[in-house]
């Protein structure tokens, strides 16, 4: 389950936190400066800033979603009315949502039967498809949309928001970069051997990695090395001041997504599937929705960019050279590149790190920190035996990198955040794992400066967690320099710590500014947008997420009461686990391919 999700879960849990923080500070050292623009969406979610303090931001969960309900018919809405009482609770006006002039609450319900899975018609070909994930950039102070491959549906001025679209982030000089699709539209009838009329809704590509020299008035894309059987998949996942991109690029289909679409009994080289039942496009749309796994192999990729858009682009390579009958993915992605053009990521590894010639069953069941250096690319966790999978977020200038790994202690699992020089030889690679909250504590590093300023989040309760249980985590600093860790809640104005509960930092600038993440308590909306109001007229109020920035300030002494101090721990919190469905989408493929857990 994500991070983030568990954190949502567990506000409305009344458990105390049971731990005492390391280094705890009392004087502030950090004020808020809020990023978000919500008036259109309910999350708000921080991504990375540059040196001025500019952020990118993704959001989720917009207001008045625009559901084509032209393309519903009765036998569509009697499965929403069920769909609605199997989870307990009832469609408030058949007639009116029947007109395509639902409530707020019925609005809610044909959204989530939209995206469903299971009992919806979430891998229906031929229903619109929900996206609802919205790049955002706040410069000089003002937040506004970042608007890539999204169109509007014909003949209307709404966007389809049926699009994934992320700005990871914006360089000091200005080149802005990350992740979208294209948008799902409906396509022209189809009619099948059976004279049925078929609407199918289709993109022209899923994931492709985009940068652009002017805030988006002209986007370039990153051409996936390996398009067929549905456009390929491509991310950008870091530049440096110099123009050179790291991310990671489909290069290889998997075997058995092609044999299904080149089968000739069931599969779209079928004659009785194309054209009698369906357009070959649409074919290859069903079988991409329906696969649970990744389409390619995936391999990380550098690319050095340029204002004309054509950029030139390379393969960096995979952590081992599998058997050549191993028909397994082997894939390996590239998050984050330092001036020096060093990159670092994760890839696909065998358990028996010393292996040069697997067998074609070779074990492999984890992914391990690497870095991509000198044309190499060099597993930074050492010998495997006692070790599972780690990743690599980030690396500064001076080489480094930070990120997480899987260890044992006392007899269980747990994920500890890390540091570690890549400058050194290879047989010299030294993982450190400082003290965090506690021992039993999974901790994740996201991003470090120059200075040596590390930043991620860490959980702060000792409990055996659970689904319905789980531990809430916080945000952290580490100074790796003068080896101090600090809950960077306890480093907010004392009149803040009440408001604000801040659950991860994503980056930190060389000004130490730190981009973040935190729950507040707003007036709660509905599904339209409208503030909800209780039975005496006053606005219900409803917890969510906002990204922050937290800048460095003077410490003026200021001394903080026991009930400032202390966290207070929200109850009976409305945020759903189905309202972060989008949110676990969002934070681009960094949610899908690289959050722990």
């Amino acid at each position: 389950m994500s991070k983030l999700v568990k954190n949502i879960i567990a506000l409305s849990i009344s458990s105390a936190l049971s731990v005492g923080f390391v280094n705890s500070v009392n004087a502030a050292t950090y004020k808020i400066v809020d990023k978000s623009e919500a008036s259109k969406l309910k999350y708000t979610y921080a991504q990375h800033q540059n040196i001025d303090g500019d952020m990118a931001i993704s959001g989720t969960s917009v207001y008045n979603f625009p559901v084509q309900f032209e393309y519903l018919d009765e036998d569509d809405f009697d499965a929403i009315e069920s769909f609605a009482v199997h989870a307990l609770n009832f469609i408030e006006d058949s007639n009116a949502l029947r007109e395509g002039n639902p409530t707020a609450n019925d609005l809610s319900w044909v959204i989530r039967w939209l995206q469903d899975s299971t009992s919806g018609k979430g891998r229906d070909i031929e229903y619109q498809k929900v996206g609802d994930t919205i790049a955002m950039t706040n410069l000089d102070g003002v937040t506004q949309d970042y608007n890539l491959w999204d169109t509007t549906f014909e003949g209307t001025e709404e966007l389809t928001r049926s699009t994934i679209d992320i700005v990871s982030g914006i360089t000091n000089g200005g080149i802005s970069y990350g992740t979208a699709t294209a948008p799902y539209l409906p396509s022209d009838v189809f009619i099948d051997v059976d004279g049925v009329e078929h609407i199918y809704w289709l993109r022209e590509h899923g994931n492709r990695g985009f940068f652009s020299y002017d805030q988006g008035a002209q986007i370039h894309q990153v051409v996936p090395f390996e398009t067929s059987y549905g456009g390929g998949t491509s991310a950008v996942m870091d530049v440096n001041e110099a123009g050179i991109a790291v991310g990671f690029s489909s290069f290889k289909v998997r075997q058995g997504y092609a044999d299904v679409i080149e089968s000739d009994d069931g599969g779209c080289a079928d004659p009785e599937v194309v054209p009698e039942r369906m357009s070959y496009e649409a074919c290859i749309a069903e079988v991409q929705l329906a696969s649970t796994t990744s389409p390619y192999h995936v391999m990380a990729l550098k690319a050095t960019l340029n204002p004309a858009g054509t950029p030139v682009v390379e393969e960096l390579g995979l952590l081992v050279t599998p058997h050549p009958d191993d028909e397994r993915a082997y894939s390996s992605y590239a998050l984050a590149v330092n001036d020096s053009g060093v990159a670092v990521g994760y890839a696909d590894g065998f358990i028996d790190e010393t292996v040069t010639e697997p067998d074609v069953d070779e074990r492999r069941a984890y992914q391990y920190a690497v870095v991509y250096k000198d044309g190499e690319v060099i597993d930074l966790t050492g010998d495997h035996s006692n070790k599972g999978s780690s990743r690599a977020y980030d690396i500064n200038s001076h080489g480094i990198a930070v990120g997480h790994i899987i260890k044992a202690i006392g007899g269980k699992p747990v994920q500890k955040f890390f540091y570690i020089d890549t400058n050194v030889p290879k047989e010299e690679l030294d993982m450190v794992n400082p003290d965090d909250f506690f021992s039993g504590s999974d901790s994740t590093a996201r991003a470090i400066n120059n200075s040596g300023l590390m930043v991620g989040e860490g959980e702060i309760e000792t409990h055996n967690e659970s689904t319905s249980n789980p531990r809430r985590t916080a945000a952290f600093v580490y100074d790796m320099h003068n080896d101090i860790f600090t809950n960077l809640n306890n480093t907010i104005p004392c009149a803040l710590r009440q408001t604000y509960d801040i659950l991860e930092a994503r980056g930190i600038n060389d000004e130490g500014m730190i981009s973040a993440t935190a729950i507040v308590k707003v007036d709660r909306r509905d599904s339209k947008g409208e503030i909800m109001l209780d039975d005496s007229g006053t606005p219900l109020k409803e917890d969510v997420v906002r990204s922050v920035s937290l800048e460095p300030m003077p410490d003026d002494g200021e001394v903080c009461t026991a009930e400032e101090e202390d966290k207070v721990i929200r109850k009976g919190a409305s945020v759903s686990f189905l309202s972060f469905i989008g949110l676990i989408a969002l934070i681009g493929l960094r949610r899908k391919y690289f959050h722990s857990s």
